[in-house]
């Protein structure tokens, strides 16, 4: 987990993340808040690591695919 200063921290409670750092910051406080509210269990970090790999496949669904698309479009495919 990337280190940041308290600044940062503190700005990032009512913010969007500027860097990696703080997104990975960030989404770390959210599953740390999770994990408290619903108790350590199997089921809690089942339920984290799914709703976190829907998140990713639904970003590169939305987001990469329609990029890279755009990209072979502009610059030929590489197959």
């Amino acid at each position: 987990m990337p280190y940041i200063t308290e600044e940062s921290k503190n700005y990032l409670e009512m913010s969007t993340p500027e860097s990696p750092g703080q997104l990975n910051y960030k989404l770390t406080m959210i599953v740390k808040d999770y994990i408290e509210k619903m108790g350590e269990s199997y089921q809690t970090y089942n339920d984290i690591i799914g709703a976190l790999e829907c998140c990713i496949q639904e970003v590169y669904r939305r987001k990469i695919v329609p990029y890279e698309d755009k990209k072979i479009l502009e610059n030929g495919d590489v197959y």
